[in-house]
């Protein structure tokens, strides 16, 4: 497979271009490694291998040595150091700021846990020193495609993308799950019951773009609704699942609904986790379309970058929105519904919207027609291939 430009290159192009070091976050096969080789480097090290972890380890202020022996290529010209999956070995981010501070390098930091980073108070994040960037799988500006059920059913990682095959596909999600999700997170949450854990796994990925219901959650597993808090934690931290918040303000409704989403970063990951088939009915696909196109407006907030952020919105007693765009107070309500014939009873919790909230300009639904059509006052049908102008 030839390389895909990623959208985040420009973003990785400009810190590095005003000296700055990045440390660059995504869950694993994201493509963080192959973009950061992208720029030309004089030193790569990986932690991935046992040896060079268990060197560093035990020495970490190796490191120092090796960058300075570099050489100096004057303020402008630092030399730039990798360092892969740096979480693996989380006491060398002090050596890491010790050369950042005295202008010895810039780094491309990788990492596919935060957790792992923020653990204990003598890890260093290096609050002020990098720019945090995420690395997510391809989105539809990176990788577009008219096939929609198989962007559902298969995600949109890389390696997954390349296989042109789709029992290969499931096979290698499979083993994706097997070897990351359900070992290296596992490892990373530190439970005493690793059966519970799988269970929570499997049941977050089939609640994947639902409210969470941590009471409902704990009683199926049989564990604390706090220990299932602490388990959504650790997928948040490993980058496997982004909460999504709810809008809670409003200036009539006073039961708006307070809970959280979790969305899973890649949708074939999701349906292998959660267990299900390639044969899901209707009513699945509406759902896991509305997942995709929240995966897809949440990649187009991340990639703005200038405080833009996806929420939700719910009246359990009233309408509902799938999602909302919040561009710093200016909101763009988007429903969602699996059908190429959108009709007026699909925009009625849109109109509702935008009369409770003036901040609100425009709605949109996001569907399956060949081009985007006016349904109403300021409310249009989109084709899901066009998600992206809604962040433009």
């Amino acid at each position: 497979m030839k390389y895909i430009n990623r959208t985040i290159q420009d973003s990785l192009s400009r810190s590095l271009a005003r000296n700055k070091s990045v440390i660059l976050l995504g869950a694993r096969q994201t493509g963080k490694t192959t973009i950061a080789q992208r720029f030309s480097h004089e030193l790569l090290i990986t932690f991935i291998r046992p040896d060079v972890r268990q060197r560093y380890e035990k020495t970490p202020h190796l490191l120092k040595g090796e960058v300075e022996a570099l050489g100096s290529r004057g303020p402008q010209k630092r030399p730039l150091v990798i360092l892969d999956e740096v979480q693996k070995v989380p006491v060398i981010l002090d050596v890491v700021q010790d050369l950042i501070d005295r202008g010895k390098a810039n780094f491309i930091l990788t990492g596919s846990s935060a957790r792992k980073l923020r653990r204990g108070a003598s890890v260093n994040f290096l609050p002020g020193r990098v720019v945090s960037l995420r690395m997510d799988p391809f989105d539809l500006r990176e990788a577009p495609t008219d096939d929609l059920l198989s962007r559902l059913l298969y995600g949109s990682l890389p390696g997954i993308l390349s296989v042109p095959d789709p029992s290969d596909k499931d096979t290698d999600l499979m083993s994706y799950v097997t070897t990351y999700l359900e070992e290296e997170i596992r490892a990373e949450a530190v439970v005493r019951k690793i059966g519970d854990f799988a269970r929570f796994l499997e049941l977050a990925a089939a609640e994947s773009g639902r409210i969470v219901n941590l009471l409902k959650l704990s009683q199926e597993i049989g564990v604390s609704h706090t220990t299932i808090g602490a388990y959504y934690q650790i997928l948040e931290d490993c980058l496997i699942a982004d909460r999504i918040e709810p809008l809670t303000q409003s200036r009539t409704r006073k039961k708006l609904t307070k809970s959280a989403k979790y969305l899973f970063f890649d949708l074939g990951v999701r349906r292998i986790a959660a267990r299900e088939g390639d044969r899901l009915s209707r009513e699945t696909l509406g759902s896991i379309f509305e997942q995709f196109v929240g995966l897809e407006l949440l990649r187009g907030c991340r990639s703005k970058m200038k405080g833009a952020k996806l929420l939700f919105w719910r009246d359990p007693d009233g309408p509902e929105v799938d999602w909302v765009i919040d561009d710093e107070g200016r909101y763009t309500p988007v429903e969602v519904k699996w059908t190429d014939r959108p009709t007026s009873s699909d925009i009625r919790h849109l109109e509702v919207f935008l009369s409770e909230y003036p901040s609100a300009q425009k709605a949109c639904l996001v569907c399956q027609v060949p081009r985007k059509v006016k349904l109403g006052d300021n409310v249009f049908a989109l084709p899901w291939q066009d998600i992206h102008g809604l962040i433009a």
